[in-house]
C-alpha cells in the first residue's frame, strides 16, 4: 500500500477522460451504507447510477455496480486489461487499488451513466478515488470517523479526520454526519474552510410511529417461512418507519428504513443531506442533471425503502440440509426443512463491533423471552491483521452486549480464518489460535469451538457447531458471523 495521487493521476491521463457527475463519500464506518442509500434514491428518481465500493464481498465485480447490479465479467475484464496494459507500457507501477479504481471509472464512463456514487477506499486526501477532477464532484461527504488504519492515517481521530476530509472541494457542499468525537468536527471544519467548500451538518433520521393505514405496516411486512428455525427469530425484524427533514421540501419525508441498527439513522441522515445538497446547491455540476425535476419526496421514500447493503446486520436463513453434505452427516428431520437464522455483519474495528454489540443488546432486550429461559449466543469470527488495531480491542467491543435480566445466556465462539482475498494479497487473517487465546483472556466461561480430528475449519462446520450448541444448551438462540468483511464474503460464497 502506498497512498499517493501521483500514479493514479498519471494513469487516468492516458485513459478515456472521466467526466461523470460524482458524489464522493469518505468515513471510517457507514460510508458504504450511505453510498447505497444515495444510489438507491437516485435510481428510484430515474437516473442511471454507478456505485463504487470496496472491499468486495463475493468477487471483485461487486465493487463496480451499475444500476444495482455488479458489472458483467467480460466488460470488467476488457476494461481491466486496458488499464493494466497502459500501466505496464508506461511503467507507472500503479497499486492494486489504483488499478481497480481506474477500471471502475473507465467502466462507468463507457456505460454513459448519469451520476456515480464513489466510496473512498482508505483515508481520503491521498486515496485513489480523490483523483477525480473538481469539475466532476457534485458533493462530498464524511460519515462517522473513528480509530482505524492508524498506520496510514494517523494515531488520533483528529489526524484521521483531516485525511478523510481531504476529499472536500472548493465551492462544493461537504456533508458531515453525526460524530462521536468533537475533534473530528474541529478538524473537518478546518479543512473545509482551507479548501473553500461549504459545510453542511447532517442530523440523523428520526423514528416515528407506525401508520396503520400504510401498506407496509408490521402486519403486512411480517413474512412467514416454511422452515423450522432454532433461533430467536422466525423471520428478520421488519423495516422501521422513519422521518427525514430536508430543507428543500416544506414537509417531512416519511419512509421505512430497511437497514438495521440505530447507526443507520445517522447514515440515512447523511444520505438525505447529500440529496438535499443536490437539490439546493447551484453549480455547473448540479445544473448538468434535472435533479429538481426528478427527485421528489415519493422517489426519496421509495429509494430508501428499496436500499439493500449485504453483510451489514443482514439476516439469512441457512437450510441445514445444504450444510450437512459438507460434513458427511445429516438427519431426516434436518432434510425436511430445519434451518439456522444467521446475523451477518462486517464489523471489523472496535467502533463497528460496539455498534453490533448494541444491536444484539437491542434484540435480546426487545424480544419476548420467558423469565428463566436459557439461550445460546454463538459468534463465528475472523479478524484481519491490521496493527496497531488489536484482536483484543475488537473482540472486547463485540462481547460487550448487555444481557437481559432473568435470562441465562450461554456464549460460544468459533474462531476462523478467512480465505485468501482476490486481488488483495497483502490482506492476512489473524490466526484462529490467537483469537482463541484472546477470547479466553476476555471470559473463560465462553465455550470455544475446537474442531475434531480431520474436521475442516470452515464456515460450514462452524455453522453446524453453532446449531449443535443451540440444541444442547436448551434450544433457541442467535448465531452471529462477524469480525471481517472477508469472512462475510466466505459466508456468501458458501
Amino acid at each position: 500500500m502506498d497512498l499517493s495521487l501521483e500514479r493514479i493521476e498519471a494513469l487516468l491521463a492516458h485513459l478515456p477522460q472521466y467526466t461523470l457527475p460524482t458524489v464522493h463519500i469518505a468515513g471510517t464506518n457507514g460510508k458504504g451504507s450511505v453510498a447505497s442509500f444515495v444510489a438507491s434514491i437516485l435510481q428510484a428518481s430515474g437516473f442511471k447510477v454507478g456505485r463504487f465500493n470496496s472491499p468486495h464481498l463475493i468477487s471483485v465485480l461487486d465493487s463496480v455496480n451499475i444500476d444495482g447490479e455488479p458489472v458483467a465479467l467480460d466488460l470488467y475484464n476488457d476494461a481491466r486489461r486496458a488499464v493494466e496494459d497502459t500501466d505496464s507500457e508506461l511503467h507507472m507501477g500503479a497499486t492494486s487499488f489504483e488499478l481497480l479504481t481506474a477500471t471502475a471509472l473507465m467502466l462507468f464512463q463507457s456505460a454513459k451513466l448519469d451520476v456515480v456514487v464513489l466510496e473512498v477506499g482508505m483515508g481520503g486526501r491521498t486515496d485513489a478515488t480523490n483523483a477525480v477532477s473538481n469539475e466532476c464532484i457534485l458533493v462530498s461527504a464524511l460519515t462517522a470517523v473513528d480509530l482505524d488504519h492508524q498506520k496510514f492515517l494517523g494515531s488520533a481521530v483528529g489526524e484521521i479526520a483531516r485525511q478523510k476530509a481531504g476529499i472536500a472541494r472548493k465551492g462544493r457542499p461537504f456533508v458531515i454526519g453525526p460524530q462521536k468525537y468533537p475533534d473530528v468536527i474541529v478538524s473537518a471544519r478546518a479543512v473545509v474552510e482551507e479548501v473553500g467548500a461549504e459545510l453542511v451538518c447532517a442530523g440523523p433520521a428520526v423514528t416515528r410511529a407506525w401508520d396503520e393505514a400504510m401498506m407496509d405496516s408490521p402486519a403486512e411486512a411480517t413474512t412467514t417461512t416454511n422452515t423450522t428455525s432454532s433461533s430467536l427469530f422466525h423471520h428478520p425484524p421488519v423495516a422501521r418507519p422513519v422521518s427525514l427533514s430536508l430543507p428543500c421540501f416544506p414537509d417531512h419525508v416519511n419512509t421505512q428504513l430497511p437497514l438495521h441498527g440505530d447507526h443507520q439513522l445517522d447514515n440515512l441522515g447523511v444520505a438525505a443531506s447529500i440529496i438535499s445538497s443536490l437539490l439546493t446547491h447551484d453549480s455547473p455540476s448540479t445544473r448538468r442533471l434535472p435533479f429538481r425535476r426528478k427527485i421528489t419526496p415519493s422517489t426519496i421514500a421509495a429509494g430508501v425503502r428499496s436500499t439493500s447493503w449485504a453483510g451489514r446486520l443482514s439476516f439469512h436463513d441457512v437450510p441445514l440440509s445444504k450444510l450437512r453434505p459438507l460434513s458427511g452427516s445429516g438427519t431426516a428431520e434436518e432434510e425436511a426443512g430445519e434451518s439456522l437464522v444467521v446475523l451477518v455483519d462486517g464489523a471489523h474495528n472496535p467502533a463497528s463491533a460496539s455498534a453490533l454489540a448494541s444491536y444484539i443488546s437491542h434484540l435480546l432486550t426487545s424480544t419476548s423471552i420467558a423469565d428463566g429461559a436459557e439461550l445460546s449466543l454463538t459468534f463465528i469470527v475472523a479478524l484481519s491483521h491490521s496493527p496497531p488495531k488489536t484482536p483484543l480491542q475488537t473482540l472486547s467491543s463485540l462481547l460487550s452486549f448487555k444481557r437481559p435480566t432473568g435470562v441465562k445466556i450461554n456464549v460460544n465462539v468459533a474462531p476462523l480464518e478467512f480465505t485468501p482475498v482476490e486481488g488483495m494479497p497483502w490482506v492476512h487473517p489473524v490466526p484462529s489460535s490467537e483469537i482463541r487465546e484472546v477470547i479466553k483472556d476476555i471470559d473463560r466461561d465462553i465455550s470455544l469451538w475446537i474442531p475434531g480430528e480431520g474436521e475442516q475449519v470452515n464456515v460450514a462446520n462452524a455453522l453446524l457447531w453453532a446449531h449443535g450448541e443451540q440444541r444442547e444448551r436448551g434450544g433457541k438462540g442467535l448465531v452471529c458471523l462477524a469480525g471481517s468483511l472477508y469472512l462475510v464474503g466466505d459466508f456468501y460464497r458458501l
